[in-house]
């Protein structure tokens, strides 16, 4: 593996990384994945507690998949999508509405998750331009967002860490504070929520909703922020008043969707429509680029004329409804309804906890443990009592993640926070292996 580490050294750049981490730390070739494992030129495995970065949702090899995707490659690899179609797209786009929020009805094709951003925001811009409201030039975005990397959708996030440097290129978008249950200055003894950290968003949008286009949020979980989880009841919230001024809903459901909350979507906890909704990860399984931003009719409405009139839609790339990511999305469908996924992932999610609680009990930098379907993490702090929290150049989450490969378990924390998204197939023995070199490995590095 040393041969092929220099290899790679040599000329590539990884990303979310600190190259020079890799003159001590070198990457880990990988030569195989099966199931919930990953195992290197060596020989040794790896359980795969992230679903690498959250998209591997039916284990890695897995046959089904497999098996579409080879049948489609043997047939259609790829074809033009202006004027052209094919059918894995076609039922693709029938089967992903069958499990939508109601009134949902028209899909564009997008290949990542900041592409599907970056489409439902120029969407949503110029739908307003076209019935009439000009103004409508802005849009909202909660403090601690993350809606992916390109300029747009890295003009909506709010993590620091990822767009400070960028400022100077980013358009200007109005912040409010956003859900910090763990930290909640309302309800302290965290009893009777009725998200009334909303008084941020509602500010904000009585004072300028003449000027905002949509609004874009993370339903219920935002991940890259540390997974911190909210109420449904701000969602709620959040669609009564954007309807009152006419003002978008954009539900980023590119980590959140495909059961990964414990519905098929977010969304479904509120009960509520968004305007829009950006899907992908889960959405081929880890296999291919794929994106999809599936909307109302009203929106599609709004660009249907003459060509003349360019209200078109004049956005693509290359690679629009790829045929092999399309069928390996109708597959991952199939395989939701066929294997009954959601419900049976029910059990597994409230085992993960149940290991996990019992496991932290004698902790003393253990924060908090939040859970929401199969999404678990620990936010590891100074003090309890306090809250107070690491600085991340203290890299505590790193070095446990250090030692937790060692042991065979990755898990890629989010600074401080180590958290459990693993693929839906993982068993019980699997779940004991991944939470005890967890807790081992932040007991190890604590030295308790």
């Amino acid at each position: 593996m040393k041969q092929l580490q220099e290899r790679d050294l040599k000329h590539i750049w990884h990303p979310c990384s600190q190259m020079k981490d890799y003159e001590t730390f070198p990457p880990i070739v990988i030569k195989k994945g099966e199931g919930v494992f990953l195992e290197d030129m060596n020989g040794k495995k790896y359980l795969d507690a992230v679903s690498s970065w959250w998209v591997n949702m039916f284990g890695h090899s897995n046959q089904r998949i497999n098996d579409a995707l080879y049948r489609q490659a043997n047939k259609l690899e790829h074809a033009i999508f202006a004027n052209f179609s094919h059918e894995p797209a076609i039922e693709l786009c029938e089967k992903i509405l069958e499990v939508s929020p109601k009134g949902l009805s028209k899909i564009f094709f997008g290949d990542n998750g900041s592409s599907a951003v970056e489409i439902a925001l120029k969407l949503s811009f110029q739908y307003h331009q076209q019935i009439g409201k000009s103004k409508k030039t802005r849009f909202v975005a909660l403090t601690d967002a993350y809606h992916g990397e390109t300029i747009g959708a890295l003009s909506v996030s709010g993590c620091e860490l990822y767009n400070k440097i960028f400022k100077p290129l980013m358009f200007d978008v109005i912040r409010p504070t956003g859900p910090d249950c763990f930290r909640c200055p309302y309800n302290k003894d965290r009893k009777h929520c009725d998200a009334e950290c909303f008084e941020h968003m509602e500010k904000a949008i009585i004072s300028d909703h003449e000027e905002i286009s949509a609004v874009i949020i993370e339903p219920l979980l935002q991940c890259a922020a540390g997974m911190k989880m909210y109420s449904p009841i701000y969602l709620k919230k959040l669609r009564e008043i954007c309807d009152k001024y006419d003002i978008n809903l954009i539900a980023d459901e590119i980590a959140a969707g495909f059961g990964r909350t414990g519905k098929m979507f977010a969304c479904e906890y509120a009960e509520i429509t968004p305007d829009f909704m950006c899907v992908s990860k889960g959405l081929t399984a880890g296999y291919l680029p794929l994106s999809l931003v599936i909307m109302k009719d009203k929106i599609y409405d709004a660009f249907y004329d003459d060509y003349t009139t360019l209200k078109s839609f004049l956005h693509s790339h290359s690679y629009t409804g790829n045929p092999l990511g399309c069928a390996v999305a109708v597959e991952t469908l199939n395989i939701f309804k066929d294997e009954d996924i959601i419900n049976k992932n029910i059990e597994k999610a409230r085992y993960i906890e149940k290991s996990v609680l019992e496991k932290i009990k004698d902790i003393p930098y253990v924060g908090e443990y939040r859970q929401l379907g199969m999404v678990g993490a620990i936010e590891l702090v100074k003090d309890q009592e306090s809250k107070e929290p690491f600085d991340w150049k203290d890299r505590v989450g790193y070095q446990i993640y250090k030692i937790a490969l060692e042991k065979g378990v990755l898990l890629r924390p989010l600074g401080n926070i180590i958290y459990f998204m693993p693929p839906y197939v993982i068993t019980k023995k699997e779940i004991d292996f991944m939470t005890d070199v967890a807790i081992d490995s932040i007991k190890e590095y604590f030295k308790l």
